[in-house]
């Protein structure tokens, strides 16, 4: 594993949350969570990474009889690109949102937005 990729993913999932509970700005709070969703994904590829092994392709530098001992497995890789594609378009939605929001009451403030508490 590697230490400094995981300790930089926890720390952008903190700054990420943080952000998120801190801002009243509805837009600082989608970049909040873009940057924990970031921080989510580094953890997932660090996890998934293996010293001193290679790409999952077998071609002629890795022979099929020692793919299994020299290749790093493709799942946390192709796990790590869904939730990008699915945090793209989290956040286009969550863009939608707020645009639609701003111009119908002319702000960003989210103690604006309180007529849905009970």
């Amino acid at each position: 594993m590697s230490y400094i990729a995981m300790t930089t993913g926890f720390i952008l999932i903190l700054i990420g949350f943080y952000g998120a509970l801190t801002n009243r700005n509805i837009l600082r709070m989608i970049i909040a969570f873009t940057v924990a969703n970031t921080g989510v994904n580094l953890v997932l590829v660090a996890v998934g990474y293996m010293r001193g092994r290679t790409a999952p392709i077998l071609d002629a530098a890795v022979p099929v009889t020692e793919a299994a001992a020299r290749i790093i497995d493709p799942i946390p890789q192709a796990l790590v690109l869904t939730a990008i594609v699915i945090g793209v378009g989290v956040t286009a939605l969550m863009l939608a949102f707020v645009y639609k929001l701003y111009a119908t009451r002319g702000s960003l403030d989210i103690s604006n937005y309180t007529e849905l508490k009970w």
